[in-house]
C-alpha cells in the first residue's frame, strides 16, 4: 500500500468517523458540488453536506450560457452535462409583439480560456472559429451528475444532513464548523450532529438559512417565474432560447430534453391581470400570455395549462448584490450571497466562474493551511473584486433587461422598443457575447445600453414629429433619465461596492 493511499484512508476516516476535514461545504447544488470537487482535486479533505440527496425538481438552473459551460470544463466537470438528454443552445430568438430577431452567440474565441482570439473579438487567423454553445437540460439530472462526481472522489465524503447553525469558538469569533440534524435510519428521527473544518463554505441557495446571520442584505423580489413543461413543442427556432415580449411581462422558453420544453412566465407582484378576479395566475396565462406566444407554441402551451388545474410551480425572481465578507473561518457563496433575475440564464455562469476564481485563490500554493484565517480573508477580498469583471455584467444585464422587457411605464416601453430595434438593426454580437458570459468588459455593456437609450430617443422623435422641439427635448430627457435610473444604481452596486 502506497504512502498516498494511507494518507487518503486516514483523511477519509477522520471525515467519516470524526466529521473533521479541511473544508465543510453546506449545500450540494451547482456551486457547492463544483466547489467541493475543485478543492478536492487540489488535495483538500472535503465534507459535503446536503439536506436532501434525491434528485431535485427545480424550474430554474436549466439553461447554462457558454461562459458557464467553459468554466465547467475548466473544472474538469464537463462530463456532467453529457448523457442527460441536454440540448445545445446557440443563442436567443426575441419576439416583440409578433416580430422577431434571431441572435446567435458570436464567434468569440480566446475569451475566458476559449482559444487564442483577442478580447475585442479580432481574430489572429483567417479561419472562423466555431460559435460557442450553451446547454439546456433538466436541472435535477445535472445536479445528480455533479453529486455523483463528488461521491466518487476519494477526497470528498458526502453526508445527507440538515445544517442548522454554525459552531463558534469560545474565545474568538472564528467559525469552527456547523451543527446539523441527521436522520437516524433506525428510528427515523432527526438527531443532533456536528461537522468541523478549517473553512466552512455556505452554499445553501436562494433560501439560505445562514444569510441573515452574516450578510446585512435582503433579496429584493419583484416577481415570480411560474413554470410549465411543454411536450413536443414546436419552437420557431430549435436550438435557441426564446424570449417573448407581448404580454404584461416577459416569457422565456427553452428546450430541456428531446421532448420537453420549459416555459417560464414572469408574473410581477400585484399584477392586475393575474388578480383573483381575473382568474389568478392561470387566468393570466390563458387570457394574456397564450395569445402573445408564437402560433406554433400555443397548442402545447394550452395542453400543458389544461393538464392540471392547480397553480403552476413557481420560484421568486430575486436580486441580491454581492457582499464582501470577513468572517473568520466562514464564507457565504452562490445564490446565498449573490442573485440576479433569471431571465438571462446567468446564474450558473456566475456560480461556476466564482468556483474557478476561488479554486486558484485558495489553492495550496497560495494558502497551504486554510486555518490561516487572515490569508483566507485576504483571498476573499481579492475574490470580491476579481469576480466583478464578469459577474457585474451578467447581474446588471439581467436586471436592466428585465426592467425593459417588463416595461411598466411609457418611458420603459420606449426603451423596450429601442432595445428590439437595436437588435433588429443587427447589433447582436456584443450583446450576445455579454449575455453568454464571453465578454468580461463592463464598459462594453454601458456603451450598448446607452446606445439603446439614444436609439429609443430617435425613434420617439420620428414618431412624435421633429417640429415639436419642446416635446422632443422633454421626452428625450425622461427616456435618458429612466435609462440612467435603471442602469446606473445597479451597476454601481454590483461594480463599485
Amino acid at each position: 500500500m502506497s504512502e498516498t493511499t494511507v494518507v487518503l484512508d486516514q483523511l477519509a476516516e477522520r471525515r467519516i468517523k470524526y466529521h473533521e476535514a479541511d473544508v465543510v461545504v453546506i449545500g450540494a447544488g451547482v456551486f457547492g458540488c463544483a466547489m467541493a470537487h475543485a478543492l478536492a482535486e487540489q488535495g483538500r479533505s472535503v465534507i459535503l453536506l446536503e439536506r436532501w440527496m434525491k434528485e431535485p425538481n427545480r424550474i430554474v438552473g436549466e439553461l447554462m450560457q457558454p461562459g458557464g459551460v467553459n468554466s465547467l470544463r475548466k473544472l474538469g466537470l464537463g462530463h456532467c452535462i453529457e448523457d442527460i438528454d441536454g440540448i445545445p443552445c446557440h443563442g436567443f430568438n426575441v419576439f416583440f409583439y409578433g416580430d422577431d430577431v434571431r441572435m446567435p452567440y458570436p464567434h468569440i474565441e480566446g475569451l475566458l480560456g476559449m482559444g487564442d482570439e483577442k478580447a475585442d473579438g479580432s481574430a489572429n487567423s483567417k479561419a472562423e472559429p466555431p460559435r460557442p454553445q450553451g446547454r439546456s437540460f433538466h436541472h435535477g439530472r445535472f445536479i445528480t451528475q455533479l453529486r455523483k462526481a463528488c461521491l466518487k472522489h476519494p477526497n470528498i465524503s458526502v453526508f445527507e444532513t440538515e445544517a442548522v447553525s454554525t459552531i463558534k469558538g469560545d474565545h474568538n469569533p472564528e467559525i469552527l464548523g456547523v451543527e446539523t440534524r441527521t436522520v437516524n435510519p433506525s428510528t427515523g428521527e432527526k438527531e443532533p450532529d456536528c461537522f468541523f473544518g478549517q473553512l466552512t463554505i455556505v452554499a445553501d441557495g436562494y433560501a439560505s438559512r445562514f444569510r441573515k446571520q452574516f450578510i446585512n442584505q435582503t433579496p429584493v423580489v419583484r416577481s415570480k417565474f411560474y413554470a410549465l413543461e411543454l411536450i413536443d413543442c414546436q419552437l420557431p427556432s430549435p436550438g435557441y432560447g426564446h424570449v417573448v415580449i407581448g404580454a404584461s411581462s416577459p416569457v422565456l422558453l427553452y428546450q430541456i430534453g428531446t421532448h420537453e420544453t420549459r416555459v417560464l412566465v414572469d408574473v410581477p407582484e400585484k399584477l392586475p391581470e393575474a388578480s383573483p378576479a381575473n382568474g389568478g395566475v392561470r387566468g393570466y396565462m390563458k387570457n394574456v400570455v397564450l395569445p402573445a406566444l408564437p402560433p406554433s407554441v400555443q397548442p402545447s402551451f394550452k395542453a400543458a395549462l389544461e393538464k392540471e388545474s392547480k397553480i403552476p410551480q413557481s420560484m421568486p425572481n430575486s436580486w441580491l448584490p454581492p457582499t464582501k465578507q470577513a468572517v473568520p473561518g466562514l464564507v457565504i457563496l452562490g445564490d446565498a450571497m449573490n442573485m440576479r433575475h433569471p431571465l438571462t440564464g446567468g446564474g450558473m455562469t456566475v456560480a461556476l466562474n466564482d468556483v474557478v476564481l476561488l479554486r486558484d485563490l485558495l489553492s495550496p500554493q497560495n494558502i497551504p493551511d486554510l486555518a490561516d484565517t487572515a490569508a483566507v480573508c485576504r483571498a476573499m477580498g481579492t475574490f470580491h473584486w476579481q469576480r466583478k469583471r464578469l459577474t457585474a455584467i451578467i447581474n446588471v444585464l439581467a436586471m436592466a433587461l428585465y426592467s425593459l422587457f417588463a416595461a411598466q411605464s411609457k418611458e420603459l416601453a420606449k426603451l423596450q422598443r429601442g432595445c428590439f430595434a437595436y437588435f433588429k438593426r443587427g447589433v447582436t454580437r456584443d450583446p450576445m457575447g455579454l449575455l453568454g458570459g464571453l465578454i468580461p468588459d463592463p464598459l462594453v455593456l454601458g456603451y450598448h445600453f446607452f446606445s439603446v437609450a439614444f436609439l429609443a430617443i430617435w425613434l420617439d422623435w420620428r414618431e412624435t414629429g421633429l417640429w415639436k422641439v419642446p416635446v422632443l427635448l422633454w421626452n428625450a430627457f425622461w427616456i435618458l433619465w429612466t435609462a440612467s435610473v435603471v442602469f446606473l444604481p445597479v451597476m454601481y452596486r454590483e461594480l463599485c461596492v
